[in-house]
């Protein structure tokens, strides 16, 4: 009969090396993209999310703070201070829904929709920055988005 601490020490151990987890793959990439935007959203002010926010206001225009979350992942408790620093400086306005006054509708004022066009130098500047191709690109976030579905679809069922 085989102990468990048998077991274990039958793993090799370089399946628990930091660099062969898929985890941290992702993690090191989300912080090395951090580093990428930040001088670039440091000349506007923005910071990352305030950013994520900005990018899904300008596909779409006057959204709930709730369906905002629900796009970038994020809870009221994360978002509200990031909108309410994106309103100070300007970018977006909130307003109560006069159909419904329990849900905040936050719109791009025309300083945010004029931040619109930079965004695209942004784009541009991170496409090099990453070294890829668009083909590339386009394979690495479609793989990225079949991994969040699948994490997604595991955890419901647990």
């Amino acid at each position: 009969m085989i102990t468990e601490a048998a077991k274990l020490d039958a793993l090799p151990d370089e399946a628990l090396a930091l660099g062969q987890q898929l985890c941290f793959a992702v993690y090191s990439a989300a912080h090395a993209f951090n580093r990428a935007y930040k001088p670039l959203l440091d000349r506007f002010g923005l910071t990352y999310p305030q950013y994520l926010v900005l990018l899904a206001l300008w596909q779409q225009d006057s959204m709930t703070v709730k369906r905002i979350g629900e796009e970038l992942g994020l809870d009221s408790g994360t978002l509200s201070p990031l909108l309410k620093r994106l309103e100070a400086a300007g970018y977006v306005r909130r307003m109560r829904d006069p159909a419904d006054e329990r849900q905040v509708i936050v719109s791009l004022t025309e300083g945010g929709r004029r931040l619109k066009t930079e965004a695209f130098t942004i784009l541009a500047e991170i496409g090099k920055a990453t070294g890829c191709s668009l083909e590339e690109v386009s394979e690495l976030r479609d793989a990225l988005h079949r991994l969040t579905q699948r994490l997604s679809d595991n955890n419901l069922e647990n």
